[in-house]
């Protein structure tokens, strides 16, 4: 390497010079040569102030991509800070940076495994997800930066990299930038199960953002139990957002919605989830109109799960129609609600004492319909009354 290293150092050598130095080495292949490139690197920060063209600055461009990209492969740690201050150099803030040696200078970063830059890193992709432009060119030049960004903190595999990583995979980008983002994911984390509980539990973010976590959850690879504590977290958030806007309010049903669904399947790890099955079921009865949906998977998770608390409120919700049959008032509504509990209460598998009363005495009053009757029929056949 002495030949190449002279070649590269003498005095007077030109851009140009010195990147024909590089070419030739990076063409035989050499290997074992990390310093030689972090060298390299030192004298082009130390002479970058000296590119005064745009040939000069073109070349330096293309200098610094390849030296990223040797250091990279080279797996050369000690150049690390030298490689933070050539992104700063060739900050994509900056327009005469195009953003493909900021991309190559993140992506080196975490090949060599520059561990104490993650929060640098993590820094800079928060800032690019704020940073939203509708400037073409602008909008490229950052891109290119978010996709080093990216491609950095799915190689370091630290949970740091998880939230701004998920914020871009939704963020204003174009969609092979959040196509990346969303492949990097699982990667970083197989259970982001605190960190996505943390995102949909914050009050800074919106509804879109807190529905698009929970997905994102039940795409990782967390374990069941996991799971069943972010869904906990989802229906609880998505009864105590409060929003006017119409778009959020669809995001925060349909997170209610998903997150029912999953409890109904993994199970309740926390009895919160009891108080907010109660507040679906009463606001979707007393709602402008039926939220049948709802109330529906709301029924089928109590159902399914079986517990006292579970067989309480269907009791309890049971007995309220009843009264209202009886006392008024008695609409449409509050049948077709019937016509969902009872059959949930005789899926349920229970043995109490009083739902085999209450149902007994729906089947035989006269405050009901032959039809109405024959539900109460069912469910008591069901349980093996």
């Amino acid at each position: 390497m002495s030949f190449f290293i002279a070649e590269h150092n003498r005095p007077g050598a030109t851009f140009a010079n010195r990147l024909e130095v590089l070419e030739m080495v990076r063409d035989a292949n050499l290997t074992g040569i990390g310093e030689f490139y972090h060298d390299a690197l030192r004298v082009l920060l130390t002479r970058l102030p000296d590119a005064s063209g745009w040939e000069d600055r073109a070349i330096a461009n293309t200098t610094a991509r390849m030296l990223a990209q040797g250091l990279a492969a080279e797996r050369h740690l000690e150049a690390a800070s030298d490689l933070w201050t050539l992104a700063q150099n060739f900050d994509v803030v900056r327009d005469i940076n195009d953003g493909l040696v900021m991309q190559d200078t993140f992506i080196a970063l975490g090949q060599i495994d520059a561990r104490n830059y993650i929060p640098h890193i993590v820094l800079r992709l928060d800032n690019f997800n704020r940073d939203h432009t509708s400037d073409i060119e602008t909008k490229r030049r950052f891109q290119r930066g978010v996709v080093g960004a990216i491609n950095a903190l799915e190689t370091f595999q630290d949970p740091r990299g998880f939230a701004p990583v998920f914020l871009a995979s939704i963020g204003w980008y174009d969609t092979f930038v959040r196509t990346t983002a969303s492949a990097a994911l699982p990667n970083i984390m197989e259970d982001p199960t605190d960190i996505i509980i943390g995102i949909i539990r914050d009050p800074s973010n919106n509804p879109i953002v807190k529905y698009a976590a929970w997905r994102e959850l039940l795409r990782s690879r967390a374990p069941h139990d996991s799971i069943a504590r972010v869904a906990a977290v989802a229906l609880e958030v998505g009864w105590l957002f409060s929003t006017s806007n119409l778009e959020f309010q669809r995001n925060l049903r349909s997170m209610r919605l998903s997150a029912i669904d999953v409890i109904r399947v993994v199970g309740v790890v926390d009895n919160s989830v009891y108080v907010n099955l109660q507040r679906s079921y009463r606001s979707s009865i007393a709602g402008a109109t039926l939220d049948f949906e709802e109330m529906r998977r709301t029924l089928a998770t109590l159902s399914a799960s079986g517990s006292d608390e579970a067989i309480t409120l269907l009791t309890t919700f049971l007995r309220e129609l009843h009264d209202r049959r009886r006392l008024g008032p008695w609409t449409p509504r509050e049948r077709q609600a019937m016509q969902m509990v009872i059959p949930a209460l005789g899926a349920s598998g229970t043995q109490s004492l009083e739902v085999r009363q209450l149902l007994t005495m729906i089947q035989h009053t006269g405050d009901y319909t032959h039809i109405e009757q024959g539900w109460a029929r069912d469910a008591l056949r069901q349980l093996g009354f």
